[in-house]
């Protein structure tokens, strides 16, 4: 079996790679452990900068997203009493796409599809070969039988626990990594938002967050111990908890209901470097991780995918290999701004077990922060996306 470019991982960040790629008749094959049910199964945010919105639309995959998604042009920072817009477009002439991960990746799984692009799922013991050398190849078991995929360039798009960078020796890779010691529990419930834009709360029981899927879809978030027994937190506890952390007004206006799905994520902030190793390149949270307070995720792997889908064009249309060589660096530079206001946001906005100095700074960078211009522009700036760098 024989492809140009072999792509670990049908997640967004895989399937837009790939789909980015076909349209410049570029040949992938991607290759998935799971199901696509399950893939779509996986619950996750969906604010989405506009540099992904543009590729979402480039790929030809946006139709869904730009009838069903909601423009956001602002969001709340309530902290102290207080509740302060940052009006993203007045102070950066952009907004945020609220559309739901789950939705983009369905919408990519069917321009796939449509395209008639070569999707494996539940390909078995994927293994990434030889990506060192001019002749790379990825090796699985489908059904039962050992298939070799011979290839040009392998992308790992499989997530932080997937195979491709641990494929990668150890002398060759370096990984920086924070723990926080805290989780998120959240619920997603059939429920109107309480408000037409994202709450991020400060407070001294703890952080909190109002979020939204869809006019009718809500998703609400409350900090919680690494160790909490999810068993414990019925409905009605959690709304109960969210409303003592929520500004009387915005707590009085929330619609409650049962949850459709809770669970509780622990946050973290992780970068691997290099991200290039020979002919294969690490995409997405196979390379980086961070907190989802700045809801960067997702909008970091469409900047990787961005980065890694022009070198490859022009490595084929121009000739222009060099340009694949610097990949990790073009990444890596965009990466830690992206960790750096993802920790900030963290580190601005969770109780932390202390005796009480962390809580006074806190206040003091909220009410500085919001009290000026400047500062308003800079949390939007980097709330919006910071520019892609420029390929070649």
């Amino acid at each position: 079996m024989r492809t140009q470019v072999a792509i670990i991982g049908a997640g967004p960040s895989g399937l837009l790679l790939g789909q980015l790629l076909h349209l410049q008749g570029i040949d992938t094959v991607i290759l998935e452990a799971r199901t696509p049910d399950y893939v779509l199964g996986r619950i996750r945010a969906g604010v989405l900068e506009q540099g992904f919105v543009d590729l979402l639309r480039q790929a030809g995959a946006g139709e869904r997203m730009n009838r069903e998604g909601h423009v956001h042009e602002g969001f709340d920072l309530c902290f102290d009493g207080r509740r302060e817009r940052i009006d993203l477009t007045a102070l950066t002439g952009r907004g945020v796409m609220v559309y739901g991960q789950t939705e983009v990746t369905r919408d990519l799984m069917a321009a796939r599809a449509a395209a008639g692009a070569v999707t494996i799922y539940e390909a078995q013991e994927v293994r990434p070969h030889d990506f060192y050398s001019d002749n790379p190849r990825v090796s699985f078991v489908k059904d039962g039988e050992m298939v070799t995929l011979e290839c040009d360039y392998i992308a790992g798009c499989d997530g932080y626990h997937g195979v491709s960078r641990k494929s990668v020796p150890a002398d060759a890779i370096k990984t920086f990594e924070r723990l926080y010691p805290f989780g998120w529990l959240g619920v997603l419930s059939h429920t109107p938002p309480v408000a037409d834009e994202l709450i991020y709360a400060n407070h001294a029981r703890g952080f909190a967050l109002c979020s939204m899927r869809s006019p009718t879809l809500s998703r609400y978030y409350v900090q919680c111990a690494l160790d909490e027994d999810l068993s414990l937190w019925s409905d009605q506890r959690f709304w109960d908890e969210l409303k003592a952390r929520l500004p009387q007004d915005v707590a009085g206006k929330l619609v409650t209901g049962p949850s459709i799905e809770k669970s509780i994520a622990p946050l973290r902030s992780f970068v691997a470097e290099p991200m290039k190793f020979g002919r294969m390149f690490l995409v997405g949270d196979a390379a980086h991780i961070v907190p989802p307070t700045g809801a960067k995720g997702l909008n970091l792997a469409s900047s990787d995918v961005y980065t890694l889908y022009h070198a490859l064009r022009k490595t084929y249309h121009e000739g222009r290999a060099d340009l694949l060589e610097k990949y990790s660096e073009i990444c890596l530079r965009r990466i830690w701004k992206a960790e750096r206001f993802s920790w900030w946001m963290t580190s601005l906005l969770h109780k932390f077990d202390d005796d009480g100095f962390n809580n006074r700074i806190q206040q003091a960078e909220l009410s500085y922060y919001t009290g000026t211009i400047a500062g308003r522009t800079t949390i939007a700036e980097n709330y919006v996306g910071l520019p892609y760098e420029v390929v070649g």
